[in-house]
């Protein structure tokens, strides 16, 4: 009783996070939509569905059902309250670490998690900095490299800015303000696949 009570007693962590998610990838879609669609031209459409909505999708579920499964192991098994105290900080970014704290081999499992978060922050920002260069290019891929690293420069400051001037919870709100204009034209540009798609299909019958 006293694990479950310490489990379901935060539901303010499931809900804020759940929210923000959706608001988060609604505003990265016009950005890394377009990115994959520069990268993904000449694929068919099974191609794409595979290796971008089947694939990525079936490693973030092994990701999450190791890694949260190992927590949860080591709370309800173990005892150990490392992960769920920093849960119940509000402090979400630590707990990868804190999980790690609780394995052999801590130091070199931190490392690795730190290079590979470096990677995909990187990454990001590198894929985010080409589109947006496009966009302001009018759609040029060929755009001068001084204004790709402007925007990429730009990028960056703003998100330090704003986990120095608010932590997390400033670029949470940040994420769900720019989210939801960004949910309607989600909902056109469903409608133009929808239509494209049906106007190929008639085309080749």
């Amino acid at each position: 009783m006293r694990n479950r009570a310490c489990i379901n007693k935060d539901t303010d962590f499931l809900h804020g996070w759940t929210t923000f998610y959706w608001a988060w990838w609604i505003a990265w879609a016009p950005f890394i939509g377009t990115f994959i669609a520069r990268i993904s031209k000449g694929r068919t459409v099974r191609e794409f569905t595979i290796f971008v909505l089947l694939l990525p999708p079936l490693l973030c579920l092994i990701w999450f059902s190791a890694f949260g499964g190992t927590a949860l192991h080591q709370f309800l098994t173990e005892g150990y309250t490392g992960v769920p105290e920093i849960v119940e900080a509000y402090k979400p970014e630590l707990a990868l670490f804190k999980m790690f704290e609780g394995l052999p081999w801590t130091t070199l499992l931190s490392c690795i998690g730190m290079t590979l978060t470096i990677i995909f922050f990187v990454t990001s920002l590198d894929s985010g900095s080409l589109i947006i260069d496009i966009i302001a290019a009018g759609g040029k891929v060929d755009a001068p490299i001084p204004q790709r690293v402007f925007w990429c420069t730009a990028e960056g400051l703003v998100a330090i800015a704003l986990l120095l001037g608010g932590g997390l919870q400033s670029l949470q709100a940040a994420s769900l303000a720019t989210g939801f204009p960004f949910a309607i034209v989600l909902l056109g540009m469903g409608v133009c696949v929808w239509v494209g798609l049906s106007r190929e299909i008639h085309q080749s019958q």
